[in-house]
């Protein structure tokens, strides 16, 4: 079976459970893709490239509302109205 492999680092679950700390130092600060009998079974992903990964989801779900809000009619309301 052919599988997607979104890294450029693996390891086995093997070496991950011999020595984790070790594996996770190999990636560089990236993710590695965790093989399982050869097909990936999960991703091990470093504290900084999560957060990362969600200041980019946050930013895009912002971006969605800013979309959004710019479609809808505006109002022209002048300082001395406030």
């Amino acid at each position: 079976m052919t599988c997607q492999v979104l890294t450029d680092v693996a390891t086995s679950i093997s070496e991950l459970k011999a020595n984790p700390m070790k594996v996770v130092a190999s990636g560089g600060g990236l993710p590695i893709v965790v093989l399982n009998r050869n097909e990936p079974a999960f991703y091990c992903v470093p504290a900084a490239a999560y957060e990362a990964m969600m200041e980019l989801i946050d930013d895009m779900e912002l971006l969605k509302i800013v979309q959004n809000r710019l479609s809808e009619e505006s109002v022209t309301v002048s300082l001395d109205e406030l």
